[in-house]
């Protein structure tokens, strides 16, 4: 029997993956954390085949809190259950150690699906994400000469892309506006673009590079 564990700081989303999962005869114990102080809590109390995680996790990223899953059980299995569908999450949650990952959108038999493919040792990703992505980050290969994001670096791209204020970022990512203006500007430097609307276009232009030979 599969023994999960739900991490995500929504009880509602928590009691919706519960239902899901407590409808499946093989999985036999399903427990709920909030956040990374809980899990890491129930983790040490208990065994766990696979911890469902999320990625916006307040204080410390669900990317982050692969590692520290590692570290107190190496034979868990990570899979990360996101909103977030860019290459940079996947990418990450990949080569932190995830064993899959899919979109909250996707559909409650695919979760199911998931699950299983994890637990029997495989590696897992969802539907919805594409072709050339799913190459790219089984492949470990990443747009040759793009400068390598942090996570909150990669994050901070996301929701400026998405045309968020600082204000709304900082809230979001329970972080300081002036600690997201860092991020910003290590983004410009890393980039070298020299405003928020070049980030944006950056953005744009890094998921659709069929709109940059358009342009050209």
């Amino acid at each position: 029997m599969i023994r999960v564990l739900i991490t995500d700081d929504h009880p509602v989303v928590r009691r919706g993956l519960r239902q899901i999962l407590e409808d499946n005869k093989m999985i036999g114990h399903i427990e709920e954390a909030s956040d990374g102080r809980e899990l890491c809590k129930k983790m040490l109390e208990q065994d766990f085949d696979i911890i469902l995680l999320d990625i916006s996790m307040p204080g410390r990223s669900g990317l982050d809190l692969i590692d520290q899953i590692k570290k107190i059980n190496e034979k868990t299995s990570v899979l990360i259950l996101s909103m977030h569908s860019e290459e940079v999450y996947v990418k990450q949650a990949f080569k932190r150690g995830a064993s899959g990952y899919i979109n909250k959108s996707s559909a409650p038999h695919e979760l199911v699906r998931a699950i299983k493919k994890v637990y029997s040792g495989g590696k897992y990703i969802s539907d919805q994400l594409s072709e050339s992505i799913v190459s790219r980050v089984l492949g470990d290969s990443y747009k040759q000469g793009e400068a390598e994001l942090s996570i909150r670096e990669a994050e901070v791209l996301v929701l400026l892309s998405a045309g968020k204020t600082r204000t709304q970022i900082s809230k979001e990512l329970m972080l300081s506006p002036k600690t997201i203006s860092t991020y910003r500007g290590r983004l410009l430097k890393k980039l070298n673009l020299k405003t928020t609307a070049d980030l944006i276009r950056y953005s744009i232009l890094r998921d659709k590079p069929d709109l940059h030979r358009e342009n050209y």
